[in-house]
């Protein structure tokens, strides 16, 4: 019985997110398409969109350590991956405008791709060229003062580890810019979608921001040291409040 109220709620939910998806996809679109500062208005009616949707399905948020960031400043947001929730929860809670590394399949789907590729840089993790090119444009990005986000697990996390082996991505991007890493623990995604189910709750996600992390000096042996430094400090916040 518990099983087919939480279909109809799932279904209520998707449905929801579809139509407000086709309702502001054109206020996300446009700005961006008239110029690259057009963001800020883009994000307003992201947040509207996920903020809506997050209310309407019984979603909360509940946001801690804001005093880390310096809204001025660009970061590398770094974040635990264990949900398909963790798409609305990213401009839900980080109070920036940012870009986000996304699945090239994500591209792919009608309406959705379109929109978000405009602030997606989308990536085909198996072909190292389709890498390289994505690191590209997402030093470009840090260069214009935009933050980025990254699941540096490279993919949702479906195990029972606290994290999967780090990509060194994002690592090596930060030693090259200069631009701190920012580790970001969701906890309680993965209650709302659990792990092998399409079936969503409703419920709490709460975020908890560290203070940034400085990247070493280029040495054959940083990028590997920062990755493990950031995924001990992600592990600990992880561990704490989950």
């Amino acid at each position: 019985m518990i099983k087919f109220f939480q279909w109809i709620y799932t279904t209520y939910s998707a449905i929801l997110f579809v139509i407000l998806m086709l309702v502001l996809g054109l206020f996300v679109l446009i700005p961006l398409l008239i110029s690259q500062k057009g963001d800020k208005i883009s994000f307003f009616f992201i947040r509207l969109w996920a903020g809506t949707w997050s209310f309407l399905s019984g979603i909360r948020y509940e946001i801690h350590g804001l005093e880390h960031i310096d809204r001025s400043k660009p970061y590398i947001y770094i974040f635990n991956h264990r949900s398909f929730v963790d798409a609305p929860v990213i401009p839900m809670v980080i109070p920036q405008e940012v870009r986000a590394i996304g699945k090239k399949e994500l591209s792919k789907i009608p309406v959705f791709g379109q929109v978000i590729g405009k602030l997606a840089v989308w990536v085909d993790r198996s072909d190292a060229e389709s890498r390289r090119i994505s690191l590209e444009k997402l030093v470009k990005f840090l260069n214009q003062g935009s933050s980025i986000v990254v699941a540096p697990e490279g993919t949702r996390n479906d195990t029972d580890e606290t994290l999967l082996p780090f990509q060194k991505g994002a690592f090596r991007l930060s030693i090259e810019t200069g631009i701190p890493i920012l580790p970001m623990a969701v906890i309680g995604a993965n209650r709302i979608m659990k792990r092998g189910s399409l079936l969503l709750s409703p419920g709490k996600v709460s975020a908890y921001f560290s203070a940034p992390i400085q990247p070493p000096l280029t040495s054959q042996t940083a990028v590997n040291e920062f990755s493990l430094k950031c995924r001990n400090r992600l592990e600990a916040m992880i561990l704490a409040h989950e």
